[in-house]
Order: structure tokens, then sequence, then C-alpha cells
């Protein structure tokens, strides 16, 4: 048992190997959820109330270190996924987490309805939703009221701001990145949404909210090779920590032999196929809903691209740098 200096309140860890069920019998004895980490596979949560807070602690699941050498690294479709916070289905598309430099999952809710979802917030460096497919209501602190996210659409969740899932249709799915890989999601008991204010030009650890709708959106010319982009101006709003783009590449050989010099690229197929080249490894054919994280000085390719390819790329930083060959 310990306390925090200047803190009344004491606290009692327990191990709890149903992390879930733990919780909800404690909710039903008048406790109240406080934070859970991590999202995609919860392990530890602290809930308070009758004077205790209580830590449960149900085996944190092996995260890499910082110091850990990215590799590149290819993901499956089929590859396995596990139930993760508020019932959601998650499949790690990065499983090496990069040293724990960021967390990549594809999020997926079979049943469409009203999520099992509370206002919350995450302390991140930055976290990036693109839905895929379906659609999902959510609401956002200062920024109006409940949206829908439709396939195509993405949001900037920038550091602290309090939001919430709603509900979804059927089949939807996400993918999420946030960076770094192990945070806390902190419940928010007071905060009611939507707020009455609306403050799109708020910031939240430096960061403003973007909400970009692929409807109507412009395309331009891809930084990487021939094809189109559609830009979801996420780098502008996180001084070029990071960026998102959805990319129709054009031909065949959709991006030439280079290698890039940032923290990392992430290439999710979304619809169609392509061969990735990779020097002095085989070649990989890459179908919809396979991913892959490439890191820097890296010398790769992407040829016999299908016409309808279409990929989102997550680029760390937004304005990474390539070198051709």
């Amino acid at each position: 048992m310990s306390a925090d200096a200047g803190d009344s309140v004491a606290e009692i860890v327990l191990p709890a190997d149903r992390l879930d069920d733990a919780i909800d019998f404690l909710v039903r004895l008048g406790l109240r959820l406080d934070s859970i980490e991590p999202a995609d596979a919860p392990s530890i949560a602290v809930l308070s109330g009758h004077g205790l807070r209580l830590r449960l602690d149900g085996s944190t699941p092996s995260i890499a270190t910082a110091s850990a050498v990215p590799t590149l690294e290819v993901t499956r479709a089929d590859d396995a996924g596990h139930i993760g916070r508020a019932g959601m289905r998650y499949r790690d598309v990065v499983p090496s987490r990069y040293g724990g430099r960021l967390i990549a999952s594809h999020i997926s809710i079979a049943d469409g309805g009203p999520v099992a979802d509370y206002v919350h917030h995450h302390d991140v460096r930055f976290q990036v939703i693109y839905c895929l497919r379906g659609w999902v209501r959510v609401v956002y602190e200062d920024q109006g009221p409940p949206f829908v996210l439709e396939a195509g659409d993405c949001v900037l969740q920038p550091p602290g701001i309090r939001h919430r899932v709603l509900e979804s249709s059927a089949g939807l799915e996400v993918l999420e990145v946030t960076s770094p890989a192990h945070h806390t999601t902190t419940v928010e008991h007071e905060l009611r949404l939507p707020t009455r204010a609306q403050r799109p030009d708020r910031l939240f650890g430096g960061q403003r909210f973007v909400r970009h709708r692929s409807s109507g959106a412009e395309w331009d010319s891809w930084w990487r090779g021939p094809g189109k982009t559609r830009n979801a101006g996420i780098g502008a709003a996180t001084g070029g920590v990071v960026g998102v783009r959805t990319v129709r590449p054009s031909g065949s050989d959709g991006a030439g032999r280079a290698r890039h010099d940032g923290e990392f690229v992430l290439w999710f197929v979304a619809h169609g196929a392509a061969t990735l080249q990779v020097t002095g490894r085989p070649d990989v054919r890459l179908r919809r809903d396979d991913a892959v994280a490439i890191p820097p000085h890296i010398e790769h390719e992407l040829v016999e691209c299908s016409r309808d390819l279409q990929l989102v790329e997550i680029t760390c930083p937004d304005g990474v740098q390539i070198r051709r060959w």
C-alpha cells in the first residue's frame, strides 16, 4: 500500500487476472474508474471511492525499450487481434512498437450501435484516427456537437483533449496511430460533452484539433512518386511532428527505390495491392489491410501496383526527406 505525499487517499495495489470483471465488480460497489492502460490490451486500472484508491494490476504486456533498433515490419490482414478498451477489437500493426516509440492499431467493431465508451483523454505525443470503413460518431472538447467520421476521414486527437466515441456502424474499421506506445487513458468525471464553447483554434499540448473530411478534399502530387495524395493537414497542426496522407499511386511502379531519414514511414493498404521490394530481402506482396512500417535508411520500392491501390501513409516527421536511387 502506498500514498502520495500530500495526498490523504491511500492507494492499494491488487492483482487482477481478469481485469474487466474486476472493474465491473468494483464499479457496482460504488467505485469509479479513473484511468486504464494500455488501451489496446488493458492491464492496469486505477479506481477510487469510499476513501480508497485501488490499482488493479493484470500483468502488463512486455514492451520493447526505447533503445531498441527499429526494423522493417510487415503485418498481415489475418494476423490475430484481441479485445481492448471499451470492447473494441485491436490488431497490432507494428508489433515491435519501434522500441516503445509508437503503437499502430487496426481497430474494429463488428456490431453497430452505442459504444461502451466514456469521456476520457490521453497523455500522448500525438494520436491519429483514420476511418477505413463504416462510420463512427464522436464528440470532442470545444469542437462543437458530435459528428460522424466516414471512410477516408481522419482526426488528430491532440494531447489531453477530452473526447468520447458514441456509436458506430456495424463493421467499423479504423487505423489508430499513437506515440508513445504505452500511454495512460484517463477518465474524465466532471466535464460533459459537448461543451458549450466552440474553439477550433484552441491548442492542446501545443497542437490543434483536426477533422479532415475526405468528401470534397483536393488531391495533389505525391511527394514520394507518381500519383495523387490527399493531405489531412495534420502536419501543420502538430508543428511537423507527424503527417497523414491518403495516397493513390499511378502506374505500375508506384514509388521508386529510395530510403528516408525520418523516424518512420507507415503504409497501410486500404484498397488494392502492390509488391514491396527491399534490398537484400524477398519481395512481399501487400494486399488490403496489410501494413508495412519502414525505418530510416532502408532501401525500398513499391512495384506492380494495382490500379485501385490506395494507401494510408503516416510519416514521422511530416516533412520526412528521401534519397532516391
